[in-house]
């Protein structure tokens, strides 16, 4: 999915400066809503989210420069929004040092990969909650709205940092950009269905671990079966 797959160099220190400060303001933030103590409970989910992201991170379909699924809308609906934030930066950092995008990338990606958090948490519980959505439905739409902004959201940040050392034009980048955005898109709609999916499982097994987001008074566990997939999204 959407990730900034560029080495260090490509941007201008100036605007890896620019997307360091947004990260590290939305970092900041999580941590002000975390407050304190967290549960022990949600400390290991989120400690395997990390763990299965710095996998899932480094598996590329060889296509349009590299594509891979992030599960980050998933990780949001699972330990939330602050949480997910604090996640999704360790696993960049990681994934930066093992070569997956180059250390001044870290900014941007997690500005991308935050987007996806939020959007995925809040989402997934406006469908739980307001309208009453299955679990299968509020996961894949959750996820696929989710990616598809922060697909977008990549090229308007590399085409306003631009790329240094290059001839193209902030709108040739852009028509450029769309390409890959619209590679990731769809690769964002098959993420949608695994998210889907996943999120119907664990809440047969464990519906515990989706109270934080499906609200206190959720909606019944009325469907949650592969038959919603078939009946229409």
């Amino acid at each position: 999915m959407a990730h900034v797959h560029l080495e260090d160099g490509a941007f201008s220190l100036e605007w890896v400066i620019i997307w360091g400060l947004i990260a590290a303001a939305l970092v900041a933030f999580a941590l002000y809503r975390l407050g304190g103590k967290l549960p022990t409970r949600k400390m290991a989910i989120a400690a395997m989210c990390v763990a299965v992201g710095i996998v899932i991170f480094q598996v590329e379909i060889p296509v349009f420069g590299g594509l891979h699924i992030n599960l980050t809308p998933l990780m949001g609906i699972l330990v939330g929004p602050g949480l997910g934030t604090l996640v999704v930066l360790i696993i960049n950092i990681f994934s930066a040092a093992i070569g997956h995008g180059g250390w001044g990338m870290i900014g941007p990606n997690a500005i991308v990969n935050v987007t996806e958090v939020l959007l995925g948490y809040y989402l997934y519980r406006l469908c739980r909650t307001r309208l009453k959505a299955g679990r299968f439905t509020s996961g894949f739409s959750a996820a696929t709205v989710a990616l598809t902004v922060s697909a977008l959201l990549v090229v308007v940040i590399v085409s306003i940092s631009g790329l240094q050392d290059s001839t193209q034009t902030t709108e040739e980048t852009f028509a450029n950009m769309l390409l890959l955005a619209a590679a990731n898109i769809v690769t964002g709609v098959i993420e949608g269905f695994v998210t889907g999916y996943i999120v119907s499982f664990v809440g047969k097994i464990r519906p515990d671990l989706l109270q934080d987001a499906e609200g206190p008074k959720g909606p019944e566990d009325e469907e949650e079966s592969m038959t919603e997939s078939a009946a229409g999204v």
